[in-house]
């Protein structure tokens, strides 16, 4: 039997990592400035993580939620306390699609209504209703494309009141930064427009924090460099730093009542401590202001780098923008100097998402390495 075929695959054969390195089979290591697509936020085999989560295999991995699990409250407490949005109410499932599709259909329930607001260059996930918000028609089936989704430019304010005004609009599903469309970041105002224009019509405005959420900006949740308030909030990828998880947070104006979301393996035993074990690394070591600090030294170090057009995102959520194609500059990195980066669907931009744990020397040796190349 073969592998479905899913991704172009790299030549190369991770076996191990610890920190910010990647090792391969041959031995050889690798600087790991892309975290697997942003999901590893505390670095690979963080001792606190790998201890943790193998107590609580001695103790029991998995058993449904057909049963009391404390680990479950224990997160929910945490994570109010640690993004300061201790009043809502906290769904666990297994990725960030997952999140959205269910974030998707809470909403609909909500409202009574059944068309989505989404924004270009958009990515919210794979499954039915997530893939119909994602601006990408080449993975939209006929099936998915059943659901009824508008989707507007970024940032324009008289665009999204006009189709609000249609009465008709149950969810606006929008990243504060755009990873996969290309660093594109909501602006502070926009975001708050949103939540008012939502309130106003009645619609919910989800922030899909799936991969900007968890300290990955600089603020626990990317949209809390606004004022806005949503009333939905979706997160996963470094949330569990590389075991699968994923989280809905709802307003508690939002209807709750039982069997109206369900999981079999979200907020399993070994999820809620590897999600735990994030939140305490990422206080203890003072993650979220360090990533503020990390982007100051990476936009410093980027200052004069040749065909640079400008660096996007913020904290650990980056992108340097070139005036020309980076595929095969990446190719370079990799296999030249042994660096993992990212692309997106913006061709000229080079993503970097790397541990929060980051430090000085290893973003100096990545500019180092593109001066090389560069130069």
């Amino acid at each position: 039997m073969e592998l479905f075929d899913v991704y172009p695959r790299f030549n190369i054969t991770p076996v191990s990592a610890k920190g910010c390195w990647v090792t391969d089979v041959k031995g050889d290591r690798y600087l790991d400035l892309y975290g697997g697509h942003a999901v590893i936020s505390i670095g690979h085999s963080h001792p606190q993580y790998v201890r943790n989560l193998k107590n609580q295999l001695d103790k029991i991995a998995f058993y449904s939620n057909s049963v009391q699990n404390p680990l479950q409250e224990e997160l929910a407490a945490h994570l109010g306390r640690a993004s300061g949005l201790e009043a809502y109410q906290l769904f666990l499932c297994n990725s960030g699609a997952e999140a959205n599709e269910n974030a998707l259909k809470l909403a609909s329930f909500h409202t009574g209504k059944s068309k989505v607001i989404a924004f270009k260059n958009s990515f919210h996930g794979r499954t039915s209703a997530a893939v119909a918000a994602t601006d990408n028609p080449s993975i939209i089936s006929r099936l998915n494309a059943l659901h009824q989704v508008i989707f507007l430019p970024l940032n324009d304010v008289a665009a999204l009141e006009n189709a609000l005004n249609k009465k008709d609009i149950s969810a606006v599903i929008l990243e504060p930064i755009q990873g996969v469309g290309g660093l594109e970041m909501a602006e502070a105002s926009f975001m708050e427009e949103t939540a008012r224009l939502c309130r106003e019509h009645q619609a919910v405005f989800i922030a899909d924090e799936v991969q900007s959420g968890f300290g990955r900006t600089g603020a626990f949740f990317a949209f809390q460099h606004s004022e806005a308030a949503p009333g939905i909030i979706t997160m996963a990828k470094g949330m569990g730093n590389g075991f699968p998880t994923g989280g809905v947070l709802i307003h508690p104006d939002i209807e709750s009542r039982a069997g109206l979301l369900g999981t079999t393996f979200g907020g399993n035993h070994l999820a809620c401590v590897a999600t735990l074990t994030v939140l305490n690394v990422l206080e203890q070591e003072q993650l979220l202001p360090h990533a503020t600090q990390m982007e100051v030294v990476f936009r410093t170090l980027a200052e004069g780098i040749p065909g640079l057009k400008q660096v996007r995102g913020k904290g650990l959520m980056l992108g340097l923008e070139m005036d020309f194609q980076v595929a095969e500059l990446r190719k370079k990195l990799l296999y030249t100097h042994r660096i993992f980066t990212g692309n997106s669907k913006n061709k000229n931009l080079l993503r970097i998402l790397p541990p929060l744990n980051i430090e000085e020397k290893d973003l100096e040796l990545f500019f180092h390495a593109l001066k090389k190349e560069l130069l």
